[in-house]
């Protein structure tokens, strides 16, 4: 569905953002793309728009090259970026305004949408606050039923109930002939939706994992002292002892904790990359 074969690309001469990827995003799949600020997260996604270009290397989506911009291509690829300004217009204005670009648009998945995230559909969008905007626009998004949905940091601004709402409104909506790319610092609104987890940094992807796979080779657990389990991978202080990663040596279930397994990799590559490459 979308394919990167060494895509190569910098702002300026001598600084590369994205070093030589080679990727392949399946339809049916949500992606979280993970990172630090500054390792390439946005640019990958823009690449895969067409709203970037890379200097070296080929990116083809659905058969197109981003590029060339081509309506039948946009028709098909939503992209929620981090920052927007939307027109001084009211909900069903926008709608009328943007919805018939998208052949597929679901007004009803629209209004249930906005139904779950408890926004009148009446209202001025600059009447709005920002965090409501932001509702509108994700209801937007998938109301379009493009077979390309990404979503840059979709959660910041959304408070606590609104991340609730957002994994309900997510968990369940993607068809089979959909792809959705989830780019986020705010790793805990991910956990139980993600179908794979990709890690970027300094402009290479060094983990890319089911996170069937992750849970198979890594145990997430709580533990009250750190002398009553083999030494693990990775640990931080808990309210009640400590959480920790560690090898699955007993097959056991756990519940993937993005957070915790983010900054686990970030510290301890040497110890978990090696784990994925058996």
């Amino acid at each position: 569905m979308i394919s990167l074969q060494d895509l190569t690309f910098s702002y300026r001469k001598g600084h590369l953002v994205l070093n030589n990827l080679q990727l392949h995003f399946e339809p049916g799949r949500i992606y979280g793309l993970l990172g630090k600020n500054g390792a390439g997260k946005s640019s990958l996604l823009y690449n895969i728009c067409g709203l970037l270009y890379p200097q070296a290397g080929q990116c083809q989506v659905m058969g197109f090259n981003p590029a060339k911009r081509q309506p039948a291509f946009l028709r098909q690829v939503y992209l929620l970026p981090e920052a927007f300004h939307l027109p001084d217009v009211d909900i069903d204005q926008y709608v009328r305004l943007y919805a018939p670009f998208y052949p597929g648009f679901d007004s009803a998945a629209f209004d249930r949408h906005l139904d779950v995230f408890e926004v009148p559909r009446r209202q001025q969008l600059h009447a709005l606050s920002h965090g409501q905007q932001k509702k509108v626009l994700i209801s937007f998004a998938l109301a379009t039923t493009a077979r390309i949905l990404i979503m840059d940091e979709p959660t910041n601004g959304l408070d606590i109930p609104s991340k609730r709402q957002f994994r309900k409104v997510i968990a369940g909506c993607l068809r089979e002939d959909q792809c959705m790319i989830i780019s986020t610092h705010q790793v805990k609104d991910l956990d139980s939706l993600i179908d794979e987890v990709l890690i970027l940094e300094n402009g290479r992807i060094i983990l890319k994992e089911p996170v069937t796979r992750i849970t198979e080779k890594l145990s997430f657990r709580q533990v009250l002292s750190l002398e009553e389990t083999e030494a693990p991978l990775y640990s931080e202080g808990a309210l009640k002892g400590y959480a920790i990663v560690a090898v699955n040596r007993r097959e056991e279930h756990s519940r993937l904790d993005m957070e915790m397994f983010f900054n686990a990799v970030m510290v301890e590559k040497e110890k978990i990359l090696p784990l994925f490459t058996r």
